[in-house]
């Protein structure tokens, strides 16, 4: 690459970026509301057993309602009743208070409007996606124009929260915390793995995921203009490195969690980038070095790091439409597997090892010369015995 290509990708980048991070601003001031914030425990609450609950609760600046959730009361009188005739100890009425704020934190923390506008648009959107990929119309200008566009509305728009990531961190990080299950997030979990890789191989993570997709946008600029190659040296690193790292950062992340009530992602957390104003200074760094990263290695916060990407690989082996190649047709040259991003295609083409995560970014259709290439349902088959031998 010349230095005139290496100075308009820097400057295409820079560019995004500060869009990303300015919209971001600006979008965040606009929507206002909460922002969402695991909660932190009572340290200490006053408990005299003569007190009524009542009592308890101004005693401890709690709200009657809050009071009335964590013991269990079915109307106001029962605010009458004092903390003896519940026969709870003092680590039982802590215990339960605790939890009680975690769930009005989470529940107030949320800007529920937001998140309905940002289920309802991955709806549309992936659909769109999944037709373009089905269709086989995926070329390079339509597909940055497709992660550009999830950037901005996912991302810019819509905001960090709630993502992909978050679901699976988040709940194992207030499960260790507090010890509680938020409902909403298991359910936005459910519906992500279905919408988003259950019924389409990785969808939601390839086309959905507002920092997934300014990752692979970045990747695309350092390729060539056919998009099969990197015109800035580029890495496919293997699987089992790249797994290997993940499954030790969710060990890490849930050992943490539950162990001293540490939130390790969070304090580097990369989606934050669509709300800088929080972000810290190990945040800011983090990210920086994920976005260089990034051009050149095909998504490295995915490979390495994410926990809903971990979940989502393992839940792709049953996806319903999927890459799949049609060996009859096939005449085995490999392009398909030297154009993609990573080493799964590869490992698709010959199945002879794990298949890694699939981003059903659609490189490979518009690769193959034989049209051997096909985003559809059913079972991957295997190729025939000494098809690509020699």
């Amino acid at each position: 690459m010349g230095k005139g290509r290496y100075g308009k990708v820097a400057l295409s980048a820079v560019v995004l970026l500060i869009v990303v991070v300015v919209g971001s601003l600006m979008m965040m001031k606009l929507w206002g509301g909460p922002t969402e914030k695991l909660p932190s425990a009572v340290q200490r609450l006053v408990i005299e057993e003569q007190m009524t609950l009542a009592e308890f609760g101004r005693a401890n600046g709690l709200a009657d309602a809050v009071v009335g959730k964590a013991f269990g009361l079915t109307s106001a009188a029962g605010l009458q009743q004092t903390l003896q005739s519940l026969r709870l100890s003092p680590a039982e009425i802590t215990d339960r208070v605790n939890k009680t704020l975690a769930h009005v934190a989470e529940e107030g923390s949320k800007n529920w409007v937001k998140i309905a506008a940002k289920f309802g648009a991955w709806a549309i959107f992936l659909l769109a996606a999944f037709f373009m990929l089905k269709k086989r119309k995926s070329t390079p200008a339509l597909r940055k124009g497709f992660l550009l566009g999830a950037i901005v509305l996912f991302g810019v728009i819509l905001g960090s929260d709630p993502s992909p990531m978050g679901t699976v961190k988040d709940t194992i990080v207030l499960l260790g915390k507090s010890g509680i299950i938020f409902p909403p997030r298991l359910v936005a979990l459910t519906v992500m793995l279905i919408l988003g890789t259950l019924l389409a191989n990785k969808l939601l993570c390839s086309w959905g995921c507002q920092f997934g997709t300014l990752q692979d946008f970045l990747f695309r600029l350092g390729r060539d203009a056919e998009d099969r190659t990197g015109a800035i040296a580029q890495t496919k690193v293997p699987f089992v490195i790249s797994n290997g790292v993940r499954v030790s950062v969710l060990v890490i992340l849930t050992a943490a969690a539950f162990g001293w009530a540490l939130d390790l992602v969070g304090m580097v957390d990369p989606f934050k980038i669509y709300n800088p104003a929080v972000l810290t200074g190990a945040g800011i760094s983090f990210i920086a070095l994920l976005l260089i990263a990034s051009f050149f290695v095909y998504r490295p916060w995915c490979h390495f790091f994410c926990p809903f990407g971990l979940v989502g690989w393992l839940v792709e082996k049953i996806s319903l439409y999927k890459i799949k190649v049609d060996y009859q047709t096939c005449i085995a040259c490999g392009a398909c597997a030297e154009a993609c991003p990573s080493t799964v295609m590869g490992a698709i083409l010959k199945r002879d090892k794990t298949i890694p995560d699939c981003f059903s970014c659609g490189t490979c259709l518009e690769t193959c010369p034989t049209k051997s290439i096909h985003f559809a349902a059913g079972k991957r088959e295997r190729p025939p015995e000494g098809k690509f031998k020699g």
